[in-house]
């Protein structure tokens, strides 16, 4: 799940002008004066059993999704499965978002509310995005899936999308910073003729669904670039547009989608910050 990398700037600096104000600006909770947090070994544990149910939730869905099936379909079989397994889902309740997963369909770009009247059609480019909280911290991870028979602009899509992330990934380590990950990322995006979606950006993760940093996925000077340490915790998720950057929200004040009708993907992991490399705690692969 996203948030406005303006808003966490805006907040970061307001709270830096006054450290005892809890500053409300948008979808994220504020941490006072916790900024960005160094996970013990006791909470990445916590946060691998988080993240894998995420990542088992997302394998379902990968093969669960079908043409004819709604939206609302798969964010109770989400739900259901995130709370048998023993979590709560993230999303659901959060800032007033009424589902476990955002489901975002062709030209939506992120937080897509399922609906039971939103049927996946052959065809159809289909970002599920979901978290789960358990035993006090959070895990997140979004896919993009190709319904049916999709296009070649769809899969192309999709498929730079997901290469992106792992190219962003492969640049973290303690030491390197933020724009090691984002130009790694916009680099892949642009050379396919594609545009990274600027008001939306990754974030860090823990206790708090979003927290600092801001993991932007372009090249910036307007977002802090931060030293990365071992055992930050991140929510990496590059959002890729097959025209213009632009975005606009619907008028259900959640569903964002593309200023020109374009189509948009994103995949999204969360990792941990090692010495040398990363961990993705919410691979599907096991």
């Amino acid at each position: 799940m996203n948030l406005f990398a303006d808003l966490l700037a805006s907040s970061t600096a307001a709270r830096k002008a006054s450290p005892a104000t809890a500053v409300q600006t948008g979808p994220r909770i504020q941490k006072g004066r916790r900024g960005v947090e160094i996970k013990s070994a006791r909470e990445i544990a916590i946060m691998r059993q988080a993240s894998r149910i995420v990542a088992t939730v997302l394998r379902e869905i990968i093969d669960l999704a079908a043409p004819g099936m709604t939206t609302a379909d798969l964010d109770r079989h989400a739900e259901k499965r995130i709370r048998a397994m023993g979590a709560t889902p993230s999303f659901k309740g959060y800032h007033g978002f009424p589902a476990s997963i955002c489901a975002s369909i062709n030209n939506e770009v992120v937080h897509g509310i399922p609906s039971q009247k939103r049927v996946i059609r052959s065809g159809d480019l289909l970002k599920v995005d979901t978290g789960a909280y358990f035993e006090g911290y959070h895990g997140d991870s979004c896919v993009t899936l190709c319904v049916g028979e999709a296009s070649e602009q769809s899969r192309l899509l999709s498929r730079v999308a997901q290469e992106s992330l792992m190219k962003g990934l492969a640049r973290i380590k303690a030491g390197n910073t933020l724009l090691d990950i984002a130009g790694a990322v916009q680099d892949h995006v642009e050379a396919h003729g594609f545009s990274v979606v600027e008001d939306y950006t990754g974030h860090g993760v823990g206790r708090n669904l979003h927290e600092e940093p801001s993991v932007f996925n372009f090249r910036t000077r307007d977002l802090p670039n931060l030293t990365l340490r071992a055992g930050m915790t991140l929510a990496v998720e590059p959002i890729l547009n097959a025209g213009g950057k632009g975005c606009r929200t619907l008028a259900d004040r959640w569903t964002v989608v593309t200023s020109d009708g374009s189509l948009s993907a994103q995949w999204e992991h969360t990792i941990v910050v090692t010495s040398d490399g990363c961990e993705i705690l919410t691979d599907r692969d096991f």
